[in-house]
């Protein structure tokens, strides 16, 4: 999903029932995509949620660990990328934030929103003791040209215009091409950038490994 082209792909991880950090699969949603940003279809994910339920998985396994990729070679997440961990998962008893970047560095940070409330980074590695099946690169093809979609960025139009609310995820990556993208913006093109963002809007030890 990372390599099909220069945007961003997000997704769900899903987990084994007896090992919560131990991810074997990922699953996307309908989405709207660029270098910079990801955009969930609400409908999508609540659709997800179901089958989920349906198949007989508890919100742990799949609701729990937000996964999307940097097209740059930085994994580390940006300031709305952290933003948005904070607003979706907020509410969640724990959660994961885990990028992959296209070097294959990768970044996964633990929150626990209960009581004091805390957070740790935690290593990541590709478990190959384990049985797995084999790759199947025309069904992840298919996936990917049904869910995610790639839109212009950034769409700067002549006037502002209201916008839709939504509580889908807009996270911008911190890919090499960013910032130097954002800096050759004129401030108005700036200014409506940032007004968008603006309206969509450690209690285990190092030890602890999150597996991909």
């Amino acid at each position: 999903m990372r390599d099909r082209s220069p945007n961003e792909v997000g997704g769900f991880g899903i987990t084994a029932p007896d090992d919560l950090l131990y991810v074997t699969e990922f699953f996307t949603v309908k989405q709207e995509v660029t270098c910079v940003t990801v955009k969930f279809d609400d409908e999508a994910v609540s659709k997800f949620f179901d089958e989920q339920v349906d198949l007989g998985r508890k919100p742990e396994q799949f609701a729990r660990i937000w996964l999307h990729t940097h097209p740059g070679d930085s994994p580390e997440p940006s300031s709305t990328d952290d933003e948005t961990f904070k607003r979706v998962f907020g509410n969640c008893q724990w959660a994961i934030m885990a990028i992959v970047a296209r070097d294959d560095s990768t970044y996964a940070r633990l929150s626990f929103n209960v009581g004091p409330g805390s957070q740790i980074l935690i290593p990541t590695e590709v478990d190959y003791s384990r049985d797995f099946g084999p790759s199947d690169q025309e069904c992840w093809d298919v996936e990917y040209e049904i869910d995610v979609k790639a839109v212009e960025w950034p769409n700067t139009p002549s006037q502002p215009q209201e916008k839709p609310v939504t509580t889908a995820l807009a996270v911008p990556a911190p890919s090499n091409d960013f910032l130097g993208e954002f800096e050759r913006m004129d401030p108005v093109q700036r200014q409506l950038f940032l007004d968008e963002l603006a309206d969509r809007p450690e209690l285990w030890s190092g030890e602890e490994v999150f597996v991909l």
